[in-house]
């Protein structure tokens, strides 16, 4: 059935458009709920339903966006996307679908576009749609779709501007766990970019850091006091979208899941996932 041909395919969209897969899951439910409302005639009649079904979870999710910054303003503390695994996924597609060119830093710049460039860059930069068809997707005409694509792609190319390749990157991530591992001040201080912000997410649910951490000293000492707080968990590398990360267990639990945004040779970023929720996929 074309839904069950779909779904990993507007799974993808729908993640990268939301940044969690409980939201992306909902999205496509209720792009198949409007299918299935839909007569036989009316199905029928639907020359390319692939192309129907991605239009119209781009309408979901560009209606969700719209509502997104309220809710994030009800969000108790800082807001991640969820960070998602790179191989324990069940379905091979479905794991092509979530982790194929993305990961936690494309994510965090998605989060800075609106809401209409987020869909427009998803539809077009990452799975080629053409420009008339994200026209009816979005309400806008190809040109306005055109505009909002550059402005979009503009915005990321600057955010992800001195990435390094994803060796290098890892080699600065791995360097960061073991001056943590160690304890060693200095060592740790030295890898983090002077402007380094490091943002929490419990969502409320667990203990996280209600705003964010500034500056190297502080993001270190801070990081410091997280192990000596918890020096009974079990930290593991395991590999994400943005490449290697470290997730932390208790007793077997989930804790937490750390990945860097590194430019050069230093973390920019220390983005640390503690929200349960955002978690599941880990477990």
């Amino acid at each position: 059935m074309i839904v069950d041909e779909q779904r990993a395919h507007l799974t993808g969209v729908a993640y990268r458009m939301l940044g969690t897969t409980a939201d992306a899951e909902d999205a496509v439910q209720e792009t198949f709920a409007r299918w299935y409302r839909l007569t036989d005639a009316e199905r029928a009649a639907i020359e390319r339903p692939a192309a129907w079904l991605t239009r119209v979870v781009s309408r979901v999710c560009l209606d969700v966006l719209g509502s997104a910054r309220a809710r994030r303003e009800r969000y108790v503390g800082e807001w991640l996307p969820e960070p998602v695994p790179a191989d324990p996924v069940d379905d091979p597609a479905e794991r092509a679908a979530l982790t194929d060119s993305v990961g936690l830093a494309l994510l965090v710049v998605l989060e800075s576009l609106t809401p209409a460039e987020r869909v427009v860059f998803v539809l077009h930069e990452v799975f080629a749609v053409p420009f008339g068809e994200i026209a009816e997707a979005v309400g806008r005409s190809p040109a306005a779709c055109r505009q909002l694509a550059t402005s979009a792609r503009r915005r990321v190319d600057a955010a992800r501007a001195g990435t390094p390749p994803r060796a290098r990157r890892d080699a600065v991530v791995r360097a960061f766990a073991a001056a943590c591992a160690g304890g060693d001040l200095t060592a740790l201080v030295a890898l983090l970019d002077p402007q380094v912000t490091l943002r929490s997410d419990g969502g409320g649910l667990v203990s996280a850091a209600r705003n964010p951490v500034h500056g190297p000293e502080n993001v270190a000492r801070f990081l410091f006091g997280v192990l000596a707080k918890n020096p009974a968990a079990r930290v593991e590398e395991v590999a994400t979208g943005d490449g290697v990360a470290y997730l932390w267990r208790d007793a077997d639990a989930v804790r937490g899941l750390l990945t860097l945004g590194v430019t050069g040779d230093r973390a920019t970023d220390v983005w640390i996932v503690l929200n349960p929720e955002k978690l599941t996929r880990w477990a």
